[in-house]
C-alpha cells in the first residue's frame, strides 16, 4: 500500500467506520453489565464495566484525529445485539473485538501508506488494548458456564 493508494477522505472514512464501532462497544459493554445475570453476575459486570473506560478512550482518541484530519466525527454507534445470556454476551464482545482488531490492523497499514505515523503508531497501542480484551473474553469462555 502506498501513499497514492490512501487519501486522506479513505482514511476519514475508515476512522469512522471504527469511531462507530467503539461507540457500539461502549454501548454493548455498559447495556450488558446492567443486563447479566445469575451465578456469575458479578464477575461479568465488572469486567464488561472496566473494558468501558478504554472503549471511551479509544473513541475519544479517534474524534480527535478525525476532526484533525478535517473531518467530520460519526455521532452513533453501530447496533449492538443485545441478549440476556451471559455467555452469549461474552461470545458477542469476544466477536466483536475479533472484528475490532481486524479493522484496526487495516487502519493501521493505511495510516502508514498515508505517512501520518503518529497514527500508526497509536493504533498499534490500540490493537494491544483490544487483543487484551478479546483474550479476557475468550479466558471467560473456558469452562466457566459447567460450573
Amino acid at each position: 500500500m502506498t501513499q497514492q493508494d490512501v487519501d486522506k477522505a479513505t482514511l476519514i472514512e475508515g476512522l469512522n467506520e471504527d469511531l462507530a464501532h467503539e461507540y457500539q462497544a461502549i454501548v454493548m459493554y455498559n447495556t450488558y453489565a446492567a443486563a447479566v445475570s445469575g451465578v456469575h453476575r458479578q464477575e461479568l459486570s465488572n469486567f464488561f464495566l472496566t473494558e468501558v473506560a478504554d472503549e471511551l478512550e479509544h473513541a475519544r482518541f479517534l474524534a480527535h484525529k478525525i476532526t484533525a484530519l478535517g473531518g467530520t466525527p460519526v455521532t452513533s454507534g453501530v447496533e449492538v445485539d443485545y441478549t440476556t445470556n451471559a455467555r452469549e454476551m461474552v461470545e458477542n464482545v469476544a466477536e466483536a473485538e475479533a472484528e475490532t482488531i481486524e479493522r484496526y490492523v487495516t487502519r493501521m497499514k493505511q495510516a502508514a501508506a498515508y505517512g501520518d505515523y503518529g497514527l500508526e503508531a497509536k493504533l498499534s497501542d490500540i490493537i494491544a488494548d483490544e487483543t487484551e480484551h478479546k483474550e479476557e473474553a475468550e479466558m471467560l469462555l473456558r469452562g466457566k458456564w459447567d460450573e
